[in-house]
């Protein structure tokens, strides 16, 4: 808005405003006098235009972001902590803290004998990272303990791209009275939930059934229980909802292929399914067909190859249909390297 309001522009706009009989070369008396206005004028305008980005919902970030859309009833989604399972050797007690790389659970329940349960002490996805041998913080001895599975996943703080488009999903879409968009809108209200897919009488009148993926698109089955219990406090009176998540459509790939000399078998093979896990992450509740030819592009265009032959997809050479209940989800990759190709 303000790109023409530079130093150099302001500067010539108050000389041109100065009579031609004045000396207004640089090094002048006038010069060295408008000199600093115009400095001074054009980093106010430069903050102006700063200012106007940071309270507009489109550009706000942090801080400013969560002020602009606070006011349409959106709120940044905290960041949660993991609860995840401590197996010992002997009884503990509740409340006890352990360790594994800096990052400490504290003991919250107990599931079964020498099984508890322990929340870790800083939210956020670095809860999922660790399993192995804990070391006791507090005053045990003669017990050890394995951090195992994961009971409920971590999640970290709300991102400005994910709140910015939880809130271009409220105003864009309107929710009311318990419409499938409402259902959606409620169950990204629950921290650690990405997406929603809603399926109205799913079960017949009164019935609902929402898929549900976490904040990286993928099954999570353990936030089912925690959008569950939100649900059940907002959801219209008499509607049954239920909770899933959804089911994996395995998509796996081989192929011969043709390398160009720049990358390694091995290299290529990583960027190739690094590319195929986002493309199909990017299918996820939007897209239901894994296509043939978009495989062999994203093949044909990954780094280090020069051709291919011999592609298929789960063995065989065509598009993959997937379930409406389903999403896909990357299985064995088998790249073949080979000197020079044929036709089939």
């Amino acid at each position: 808005m303000y790109e023409e309001m530079t130093y150099e522009n302001i500067l010539q706009q108050m000389l041109d405003r100065v009579t031609s009989d004045v000396d207004k070369r640089e090094g002048s008396v006038i010069f060295d006098a408008l000199a600093p206005a115009a400095y001074f004028l054009a980093d106010q305008f430069f903050q102006l235009g700063n200012f106007i980005d940071l309270v507009l919902p489109d550009t706000a970030v942090g801080e400013y972001l969560d002020r602009a859309v606070s006011g349409y009833g959106v709120s940044r989604k905290p960041a949660n902590a993991a609860v995840r399972k401590i197996e010992t050797t002997a009884a503990i007690a509740i409340g006890t803290r352990w360790a594994i790389r800096d990052v400490v659970f504290l003991v919250t329940g107990q599931i079964a004998e020498n099984v508890y349960e322990a929340e870790c002490e800083i939210p956020g996805k670095i809860g999922n990272t660790y399993f192995g041998s804990l070391e006791s913080l507090s005053l045990i001895s003669e017990v050890t303990a394995e951090l195992t599975d994961i009971i409920t996943d971590g999640a970290d703080e709300e991102t400005d791209d994910a709140l910015r488009a939880r809130f271009y999903e409220k105003v864009r879409r309107p929710a009311t009275s318990g419409n499938a968009y409402h259902y959606r809108q409620w169950a990204l209200e629950v921290p650690g939930v990405g997406d929603a897919k809603v399926f109205p009488l799913d079960a017949g009148p009164g019935t609902v059934a929402v898929l549900i993926v976490d904040s990286d698109r993928k099954i999570n089955t353990s936030l089912e229980s925690n959008v569950s219990a939100y649900m059940e406090t907002v959801r219209p009176i008499g509607a049954s909802v239920s909770i899933l998540s959804p089911s994996a459509h395995t998509v796996s790939v081989s192929a011969r292929v043709l390398l160009d000399g720049t990358k390694t078998m091995d290299e290529v093979l990583v960027a190739f399914k690094t590319n195929l896990a986002a493309q199909l992450n990017k299918m996820v509740f939007t897209e239901y067909r894994v296509s043939y030819a978009k495989v062999g592009s994203l093949l044909l265009n990954t780094e280090g190859v020069q051709d291919y032959e011999s592609l298929k997809l789960n063995g065989t050479a065509g598009n993959i249909v997937i379930g409406v209940k389903e999403v896909p989800v990357m299985g064995n990759v088998n790249l073949e390297e080979v000197h020079t190709l044929e036709l089939e």
